[in-house]
């Protein structure tokens, strides 16, 4: 059963796996543990660890840092054997991650979806759309601003893949088309400064404040469907103990109204993945 929340998706049985998942690579006897989780810089800026990390501390007496950087760096950062954990949300880099070697026990953990946000006059004529396809051709048929992260994130590999459906090469669309080379928040500051459009997770866009003129414009379509998961680190220097049979401590991911600030979905049974 799929509840959607305005929460950010506290995830108290899933906090278990994530638990499961990074106590791999902390100590039993440090009298410190701390575990690196390579994160999107989304999940960051939606307020989600701002609101669980303090939670999780108080109940395993583990210090996780997090590494909020673009889904393609988090998995570089993984592969390297850098962290001990990610959370991330492009399927076929996390496909090409496990097939190498890298990663081991994908979950499903949680998801929201995509929207396409811009200027209030809205010159592409996008307001209302629920197709984001068309949303794009619109956009580049007008030749309006269109501010893209170009970060190798989850977000940029997905706006790509919607310009590639449409059969455009965004970098062709001439200086109206400005990679930026930041995360979600920032490309959000950019784009209200800029009166541009621009994609975002609707968390991190519900959790934003700096909006000027900046509207939400297209939302409903299938293909802005937006699923985080965690992955282990297969490094053995990190990942000392399996994850068979611990499925159980994420059977029933639980949400909470102990944020206001986003809008996101949570899963009460998710569908785990086997273990890689």
């Amino acid at each position: 059963m799929l509840i959607r929340i305005r929460i950010p998706f506290r995830i108290s049985r899933a906090l278990g796996l994530l638990a499961v998942l990074m106590l791999a690579g902390a100590p039993a006897t440090a009298s410190k543990r701390i575990i690196t989780l390579a994160s999107t810089t989304s999940t960051e800026q939606s307020g989600l660890f701002e609101h669980i990390l303090p939670l999780f501390a108080q109940a395993t007496g583990i210090e996780v840092h997090v590494v909020a950087v673009g889904t393609g760096q988090a998995l570089a950062i993984g592969a390297r054997g850098d962290a001990d954990a990610l959370l991330v949300h492009d399927r076929a880099g996390e496909d090409k991650f496990i097939a190498n070697g890298d990663g081991i026990d994908r979950r499903d953990v949680m998801f929201n979806d995509f929207v396409l946000v811009g200027p209030r006059h809205d010159p592409a004529g996008i307001r209302g759309l629920t197709d984001a396809k068309e949303a794009l051709r619109r956009i580049a048929r007008r030749g309006a601003t269109f501010a893209s992260r170009g970060d190798d994130s989850g977000t940029n590999r997905m706006e790509l893949r919607l310009w590639r459906a449409i059969g455009t090469d965004p970098r062709k669309l001439g200086p109206g088309y400005r990679e930026l080379g930041q995360g979600m928040g920032p490309t959000l500051n950019t784009a209200a400064a800029m009166n541009a459009y621009t994609i975002s997770d609707r968390a991190t866009w519900a959790n934003f404040r700096n909006r000027h003129d900046l509207e939400m414009l297209v939302q409903g379509d299938p293909a802005l469907f937006n699923p985080y998961r965690v992955l282990g680190n297969v490094d053995r220097r990190l990942w000392r103990l399996g994850t068979h049979g611990l499925v159980a401590s994420a059977r029933e991911n639980q949400c909470d109204s102990g944020h206001k600030n986003t809008d996101l979905y949570c899963k009460r049974d998710p569908v785990m993945s086997k273990p890689a």
